[in-house]
């Protein structure tokens, strides 16, 4: 017994075995490591030539080895270095002092400011809410710009895409939206951006007012494309702590797009064979996960959530684009032609649909919009006609009507940046349009 009492009493100061692994290849950005035992997830952690600590992912294997992607530079990286299994899981640091910073994908501060003592972490890969457990969407989302309150009403906790080619203001209206939504907290995921677009969206878009009650996390493009992507699902995972908070959040992610080619150059890199337009299948396995987090869930707090879509070439048909719309409530196209003219935001209204705006408005709401809708439709069948001058005043009743309503509805999209628009006045106006214009306003037409 005195033997076996003192072995018991060396147990807290024995050395326990730490599994070590060996970093025998680097292709592209893939880490083989040999010699460790990891799940997919786990993180690692190898020391450079230089004395930098590096973390690397596990993303897969191959036979013996480990698939790893970094979250960091790999240069001074050598073949033969040491790498550890690490304790800590990917999360993010959450709490009140998040609101009016800008940091990166991992929680460091970006604004040159002391970094805040977190409370909690919150892991950043998280399942969505239950399918049944969710409260179904009954009131509006004051957005403060007229183009989406009247025509395309959101509800609290709805998903929405912003479908932007290029330089047509999609980051302008993204800012204007922070600055007027109804939002008690707004996060924004910066994904993919240049170092300037965040910089400029936080001064210029965001302003001092926005950023107040916003929360920016930033994952720029010179970054590793898993940390890009850890970028989108760390934002998701801060606004669901606010959620969870009982508050009302409006998450802002620019843009998905990046995400994918995130996820797509991790994949490629650790040898998933290719799909659709070079995008392997495990990311339109990932864009639900990711879009399912936000909207109502179980609790008083609900994420109502806008997201980016970059359609290269203007081209809606692009398979991240359709899958994307597959998955949200509804989206926005703002169009080039409408930005060329000067028109802002150059939101296309008939492109656009919101799902949910039929259980959020009253039929009357309803009605007015699908006659506005139906008027800029037949203005636009009847454009060439009358840019040519072919057409005959009185020869269609329908385009006499459009040629006089649609300048007064186009005046009424129109929105400068600074300016914000409640929802019942939004309403009021564009019931106006048609109480001021001559014809049957009883209805839409079947």
């Amino acid at each position: 017994m005195a033997r076996l009492s003192a072995l018991i009493e060396r147990c807290p100061r024995a050395q326990t075995h730490e599994p070590i692994g060996v970093v025998q290849d680097v292709v592209g950005m893939v880490v083989e490591v040999g010699g460790l035992r990891a799940a997919v997830g786990q993180t690692l952690e190898v020391y450079t030539e230089y004395g930098d600590r590096l973390e690397l992912e596990v993303v897969g294997f191959r036979s013996d080895r480990l698939l790893a992607s970094p979250l960091g530079s790999l240069s001074g990286l050598h073949s033969g270095a040491p790498a550890r299994l690490c304790d800590r899981a990917a999360s993010v640091g959450v709490g009140p002092a998040l609101l009016g910073r800008v940091f990166d994908a991992f929680g460091r501060p970006l604004d040159g400011l002391t970094p805040p003592d977190f409370p909690e972490h919150y892991p950043i890969h998280r399942a969505p809410p239950s399918a049944f457990g969710r409260k179904p969407v009954r009131d509006v989302f004051s957005t403060g710009v007229r183009a989406v309150d009247s025509m395309l009403t959101l509800g609290v906790g709805q998903r929405l895409g912003i479908f932007a080619g290029a330089g047509v203001g999609k980051s302008s209206l993204l800012g204007m939206i922070c600055r007027s939504s109804q939002a008690d907290v707004n996060v924004v995921g910066l994904v993919g951006e240049r170092g300037r677009e965040v910089s400029d969206f936080v001064r210029t878009s965001l302003g001092e007012e926005g950023l107040a009650r916003s929360v920016v996390l930033a994952a720029t493009s010179d970054q590793p494309p898993l940390v890009r992507a850890h970028g989108a699902e760390a934002a998701t995972a801060v606004a669901e702590y606010f959620r969870d908070q009982g508050k009302s959040v409006l998450l802002v992610m620019d843009s998905v797009t990046r995400y994918a080619m995130a996820l797509r150059e991790t994949a490629l890199a650790a040898g998933e064979p290719p799909a659709t337009k070079g995008y392997p299948p495990s990311v339109f396995a990932a864009l639900p996960r990711l879009l399912e987090r936000a909207g109502t869930s179980t609790g008083a707090g609900v994420i109502t959530a806008l997201y980016t879509v970059f359609v290269e070439g203007d081209d809606l048909s692009d398979p991240v684009a359709d899958a994307v719309r597959g998955i949200l409530d509804g989206h926005v196209v703002l169009s080039r032609a409408l930005a060329e003219k000067g028109h802002f935001p150059a939101i296309d209204v008939l492109q656009s649909i919101s799902r949910l705006a039929p259980e959020v408005t009253d039929q009357n709401h309803q009605a007015t919009a699908s006659l506005l809708r139906e008027a800029l439709g037949t203005y636009r069948d009847a454009a060439d006609l009358i840019q040519v001058g072919a057409y005959v005043p009185g020869s269609d009743p329908r385009v006499d009507s459009a040629l006089t309503l649609v300048p007064k509805i186009h005046t009424f999209l129109r929105q400068p940046l600074n300016e914000r628009t409640p929802y019942g006045q939004s309403k009021a106006r564009m019931q106006a349009l048609l109480s001021s214009h001559p014809g049957d306003h009883h209805g839409p037409r079947h």
